[in-house]
This record gives structure tokens, sequence and C-alpha cells, in this order.
């Protein structure tokens, strides 16, 4: 067997208006994290597998637990592709200082 990485990306857009929507939204997600997906960005969760098979299975286990309402988008990539993702942030705010400078205690 051969064994080449492959990484599943699920965004999802669900409705949480009423308790109901909210609580399909709260199963929905302890389902992908029982399933080994971690968070990437709010709304967005993603997983490694060891090949082809493994996400096939997963992606035919994620088809029988959508919700009702939503949209859930799934992207599958090699771990070569999404190694290859560029994170752009913003301005970084912190009360920290990041320095090399000594530092000299009075």
């Amino acid at each position: 067997m051969i064994y080449r990485f492959m990484r599943i990306i699920i965004f999802f857009d669900l409705p949480s208006i009423t308790k109901k929507d909210h609580r399909e939204y709260t199963k929905f997600v302890k389902y992908i994290k029982s399933q080994g997906f971690s968070m990437f960005q709010e709304s967005v969760y993603t997983k490694l597998c060891l090949n082809e098979t493994v996400v096939n299975s997963t992606m035919k286990n994620i088809k029988t637990n959508l919700p009702k309402d939503g949209f859930v988008s799934c992207l599958t990539l090699s771990e070569k592709q999404f190694q290859s993702i560029e994170c752009i942030l913003g301005d970084f705010k912190s009360d920290v200082i990041i320095s090399d400078e000594k530092v000299l205690k009075l």
C-alpha cells in the first residue's frame, strides 16, 4: 500500500438563529472533531489522512452526518499542496514585548 498523505478541509456555514439550529451546529462540530478534524479557522476544519482510501471513507461518513440546513463544502488536497498555504496576518497587537535586547533590572 502506498502512503500518500492527504488533507481534507471542511468549510461550513450553518444557521444559528434558533436553539434547534444552535444544537445542530454544536452536534456537527462535535461529530467532525470526533472524526479527527481540528479547527484551522472559525468554521474551517482540517484532517490529515493516510491515503485516498481513508479520505473516501471519511467523506462518506461526513455525508451521512450532515446537518439538515446550511452549507458544507469539502476540499481534498495532497499534504504537499496544503503545506504551500501562505498565512497572511493583519496587525498583531500584544502586551508582550518581543525583542532580543537585554533586560536591565533596577
